[in-house]
C-alpha cells in the first residue's frame, strides 16, 4: 500500500493538492471533492458537507463557497476556526485540516459566481439557506418568481449576465494544521501532521509562519 514519503515535506499543501486532483482524475467519485466542515458556534459544533473549489498551495489555504447568512455562515462569523476532512475511501486516502475561515475577496466571489450554471445563479438568489420552509412547492414558487425578476432587471439593464447576491460568496480557509493519512496494513496506518501559526497580517488574510512537521502513531 502507498505510504507517506519517507522524509515528510516541509510543507503539506502540494501533497494535499496533488490527492485532491488524483480523486478528481480518478473517476471513482461523483464528487471527489467533497470534505466536511466542521464550525462551532457559542454552543454547538455542526458538521456538513460542502466542495472544496480550489486548493492553493502557497500560501496555503482552501476555498470553498456558501451563503454567507446560511447556518454555517452564521457560525464562521462567530467563531471562524474550522476544520475538516476529505476522505477518499476508494483510494486509502484521508486528508484533515483545521484553520480559520476569512471571506474570499469580492472578485474572486464574483468571478467563480459568473462561471455557474444560470439556475444555480437563480438558486443562490432564491434559497434563504438555513431558514424554515412551509412546503417544497413554496420554493418552487419563489424559484420561478426570482427567475422573471432578474429576467426583467437583464431587460431594464441590458446586462444579461445574473449579479451575484451580496449574501453569497467564498471563504479561504486559511489552514494551521493538516493531517494526511494513507492505509496500511494490518491497521499500521501510515499518518503525517504539519502544523503552523497564522500571524496578523495588514489585511483580512493572515500572515502564516512556517510548517513543522512529524508522524504520528496510528
Amino acid at each position: 500500500m502507498e505510504q507517506l514519503p519517507d522524509k515528510l515535506p516541509a510543507s503539506p499543501m502540494p501533497l494535499l493538492n496533488k490527492w485532491l486532483q488524483d480523486a478528481i482524475a480518478d473517476g471513482g467519485l461523483p464528487n471527489p471533492d467533497a470534505m466536511t466542515l466542521a464550525t462551532v458556534s457559542l454552543d454547538q459544533p455542526s458538521a456538513r458537507i460542502v466542495l472544496c473549489k480550489e486548493i492553493v498551495a502557497d500560501p496555503g489555504y482552501l476555498v470553498f463557497y456558501t451563503n454567507y447568512k446560511s447556518a454555517k455562515g452564521e457560525a464562521i462569523a462567530a467563531n471562524n476556526r474550522v476544520a475538516g476532512v476529505f476522505h477518499w475511501d476508494h483510494m486509502d486516502r484521508q486528508a484533515r485540516f483545521e484553520g480559520i475561515a476569512v471571506p474570499s475577496p469580492a472578485a474572486q466571489s464574483d468571478e467563480y459566481f459568473a462561471s455557474r450554471d444560470k439556475e444555480s445563479q437563480i438558486g443562490a438568489w432564491t434559497s434563504a439557506q438555513s431558514e424554515r420552509l412551509d412546503s417544497r412547492l413554496d420554493l418552487l414558487n419563489k424559484h420561478a418568481a426570482t427567475a422573471r425578476k432578474l429576467s426583467g432587471l437583464a431587460e431594464t439593464t441590458g446586462k444579461t449576465g445574473v449579479p451575484r447576491p451580496p449574501y453569497w460568496g467564498g471563504y479561504q480557509v486559511w489552514l494551521t494544521a493538516v493531517e494526511l493519512w494513507t492505509r496500511g496494513k494490518a491497521r499500521l496506518h501510515d499518518r503525517g501532521r504539519w502544523e503552523r501559526g497564522l500571524g496578523q497580517g495588514s489585511g483580512p488574510a493572515p500572515e502564516p509562519g512556517d510548517w513543522q512537521a512529524w508522524r504520528l502513531q496510528p
